[in-house]
């Protein structure tokens, strides 16, 4: 009798490169009101703390080399992940590329030490919230005028990376 194969998964991970700079900058303004600069990138991927993966679609990418579909950027810092920054390109949405990088950055800080992972929404993103609510994140706290540019308030959520 033969065992059924089990499906590739649909991504691969990896730290971002200086090469992917100008992917990344294009889903970051096709995706966002105020995108972050490439300097503000270049610069993350310096310190030793942040780190910034990016996803590559597994078929694409098997077919005509990196196919990046999504990033994550996240600091490190003691027993705590902090996500700054997630995108997904346009063409990927709703696909899970948002949910397995996040997935990844848990893994990764689990793998160093983390314990808790924090980071703050756009009270009006709701699409964010579900997928950060769904992965259990509880919202602690509200910033005030956070989002300077439009006077929106950040939601504050934390996660505990002990669990699940």
């Amino acid at each position: 009798m033969r065992r059924p194969v089990p499906a590739a998964p649909p991504f691969r991970f990896r730290p971002m490169r200086p090469a992917d700079l100008d992917r990344i900058v294009e889903i970051e303004k096709e995706g966002f009101l105020h995108p972050w600069s490439r300097d503000l990138l270049e610069r993350e991927m310096s310190h030793a703390w942040s780190h910034v993966l990016v996803a590559l679609d597994a078929a694409e990418a098997a077919a005509q080399g990196d196919a990046i579909v999504g990033y994550v950027v996240f600091w490190l810092v003691h027993d705590e992940v902090h996500v700054l920054n997630l995108g997904t390109a346009l063409a990927a949405r709703r696909r899970g590329v948002g949910r397995a990088l996040m997935e990844e950055a848990h893994a990764t800080g689990r793998r160093r030490g983390a314990a808790l992972s924090t980071l703050e929404v756009r009270r009006s993103n709701v699409a964010a919230l579900a997928l950060y609510r769904d992965l259990g994140y509880r919202q602690v706290g509200v910033r005030p005028n956070y989002y300077a540019e439009e006077g929106e308030d950040a939601i504050v959520m934390v996660r505990d990376l002990t669990i699940g």
